[in-house]
């Protein structure tokens, strides 16, 4: 699965000793965009995947995760885990793709008042 959301809070490294050597783990807080009800959703990543460059509180992010749930002791619980997380590619205003430009020009290409319309009113 994959989000654009805009990091709003980044929680402490947590670091540790497994059976299988040093672990580290970073959790952030995201909040989706382009919704009348934005939702705020908790991310960890592990390990290598952790790009702190990436991670700064305001930052727009693409996220690509897992969701996956386990069982213990007779409750569930639900990890959002990320396997990749990059910066959102933000287009701006004066980056307007070819389709767009095609449109917008078709429509200012007729002379505004011009003698050959055609339309009734």
């Amino acid at each position: 699965m994959e989000i654009t959301a805009k990091l709003i809070q980044l929680l402490p490294l947590q670091t540790g000793m497994g059976k299988n050597g040093e672990w580290k783990k970073q959790e952030f807080i995201v909040e989706t965009l382009g919704s009348q009800y934005p939702k705020k959703i908790c991310i960890s990543v592990w390990g290598d995947k952790i790009n702190e460059s990436v991670l700064k509180e305001g930052n727009e992010l693409n996220v690509s995760f897992d969701v996956e749930s386990r069982e213990y002791n007779g409750r569930w619980y639900t990890d959002v885990k990320a396997w990749k997380v990059e910066l959102a590619k933000q287009t701006s205003s004066n980056e307007k793709t070819t389709s767009q430009q095609a449109v917008e020009s078709s429509f200012n290409s007729a002379p505004e008042n011009s003698a050959e319309d055609d339309l009734p009113f």
